[in-house]
């Protein structure tokens, strides 16, 4: 056959697979009529975002609660509050445990017991623990070479030899048929007398007939009965016939003919006469049990609570992964420590500015004073420029509860600024302002966010409390944490900071308090 009729036989199977393909086509649709998907492998994991608050020892909280804040399913930042409910959201389940952390740093763990509605918002209650103790290394234990080992100078354990031991292989001359024991025979040298022997114990009668026997047959092992081998030792002192000797008497030996001890008999029970059984003996499942200390399985335990915003009130970040993720600080590290001086110096004037505290520019004092004629007034003039004065700079407006911290969100990124402050005045006149703000190439400082509100208008306008940073995207990119107070309600937000912009990427529920906030 020709190449060119193989072609042809080619052709017209490839023909007869297209029209199998249209024939069977529709009884596999009618077979299958779903599509079968194939799990997906590379799914992420949820990561929520809390807020553990407290007030007093963090070790040992007075009050606390956990805030849930945000979950990350992958794709999208949802409201921790109300994601997955049934009824208490999925972030504040039971037996569920947050990480806490200070700038990337994990500080402890806290594991929710349960949760609860509080004025309305869902908070979770547990308890803090500190974090797991590294595990220690293995020790490794150094091989010797077998080669080497003969030239080693760890010490060997030998067995001592002492002077009545036989020389023997085995010392099978000494067991062949003597049961006094004696060494004689063997042809080893003579025992130590002050060597100490351990013998067996038994009673008097046992011990004396044992003795006696041995003793009249001359040391040939051909004493009476089988306790001729256990006492061969011609060296053993005589048994002391008072010596008490303990033994082990049950119910079948209780009533045997022991001469050299006392009969134990066992007090038979009467049929009329009642007896209590062990406890530990019961095997009834259901018998009530009695013992000491608090029952662990009885009922909720009572755990701190905190309502309100307590002025002595503290926030951290809280992180709850499946996934075990590398540690990433995030605190910024000045490559020259005058620096971080001179930016915050940069930043308060930026946050005077924005409170309206700027001082204003000194004004020179003037000395000179008009006169009558051209010459005497240019004279003074002249002589007042040289003796004048610059009057002494005003002090900058002072900042209260001033916060001021720097990040690095991403490696290589650079410093990431943040200051908070309020002015010194009380009531409606008092004045909050949060900035971020980035260095400049110059040396000066770009401000990417600012916020600025007063007491009178919290519920227009809230103040921006600074959390702290946290990936909440599990992408190895920080997130700036805040807490946006108002009168009566507060939420959270995040800030993505890049380079040059701060952009919010996600906003919480209200949550409503019912005290004043702190400040």
């Amino acid at each position: 056959m020709s190449l060119r009729g193989r072609s042809r036989l080619w052709i017209k199977a490839a023909a007869l697979l297209v029209f199998a393909g249209f024939v069977f086509a529709p009884l596999a649709r009618a077979q299958y009529p779903g599509q079968i998907a194939k799990p997906e492998t590379n799914a992420p994991d949820l990561r929520a975002v809390a807020v553990f608050e407290w007030t007093g020892d963090e070790a040992h909280p007075k009050n606390g609660r956990l805030v849930p804040i945000c979950v990350y399913d992958g794709q999208d930042l949802n409201d921790a509050s109300v994601y997955l409910s049934h009824p208490e959201p999925l972030a504040l389940e039971s037996d569920v445990e947050y990480q806490l952390q200070h700038d990337g740093i994990p500080a402890g763990r806290f594991d929710i017991d349960t949760s609860a509605r509080v004025q309305g918002e869902w908070v979770g209650h547990g308890k803090w623990l500190p974090m797991p103790a590294a595990k220690a290394a293995p020790t490794q234990v150094a091989k010797v070479d077998e080669e080497d080992d003969a030239q080693s100078d760890v010490p060997i354990l030998h067995r001592k030899h002492h002077a009545d031991d036989s020389t023997g292989s085995g010392g099978g001359s000494a067991g062949s048929g003597s049961g006094s024991g004696s060494d004689s025979s063997s042809g080893g040298p003579a025992p130590d007398p002050d060597r100490p022997t351990m013998h067996k114990g038994g009673d008097a009668s046992t011990t004396a007939s044992t003795t006696g026997a041995g003793t009249g047959s001359g040391g040939t092992g051909s004493g009476s009965g089988s306790d001729s081998g256990s006492s061969g030792d011609s060296n053993a002192p005589p048994s002391d016939p008072d010596r008490p000797v303990l033994r082990r008497t049950d119910d079948s030996s209780a009533t045997g003919s022991d001469s050299g001890s006392p009969k134990l008999k066992k007090k038979k029970k009467d049929s009329d006469e009642a007896y209590v059984d062990s406890i530990t003996n019961a095997t009834d499942p259901d018998r009530p049990h009695l013992f000491y200390g608090k029952p662990g399985s009885y009922g909720v335990p009572v755990l701190p609570t905190l309502f309100g915003l307590p002025p002595d009130m503290r926030q951290t970040v809280a992180v709850s992964d499946a996934t075990d993720r590398p540690e990433h600080p995030w605190n910024y590290t000045w490559a020259n420590p005058d620096d971080e001086d001179k930016m915050k110096s940069a930043m308060e004037d930026q946050a005077r500015i924005a409170l309206g505290l700027e001082a204003a520019p000194a004004i020179p004092g003037r000395t000179g004073s008009k006169t009558a004629g051209n010459k005497t007034a240019t004279s003074k003039t002249a002589t007042a420029h040289k003796s004048a004065k610059p009057a002494a700079a005003m002090p900058p407006a002072p900042l209260l509860v001033e916060q001021f911290r720097v990040f690095e969100l991403a490696y290589g990124s650079g410093a990431t600024m943040v200051l908070s402050a309020h002015t010194m005045a009380t009531g409606a006149q008092e004045k909050f302002v949060t900035l971020i703000g980035q260095p400049d190439l110059y040396g000066g400082v770009v401000v990417l966010m600012k916020n600025v509100t007063d007491a009178a208008h919290l519920d227009l306008t809230p103040r921006m409390r600074l959390v702290d940073a946290v990936d909440a995207e599990a992408d190895n990119r920080g997130e700036l944490l805040f807490e946006l107070r108002g009168a009566t309600q507060r939420q959270f937000t995040l800030y993505r900071v890049l380079r040059g912009d701060a952009r919010q990427i996600f906003l919480s529920g209200p949550q409503s308090f019912a005290v004043a906030a702190a400040k």
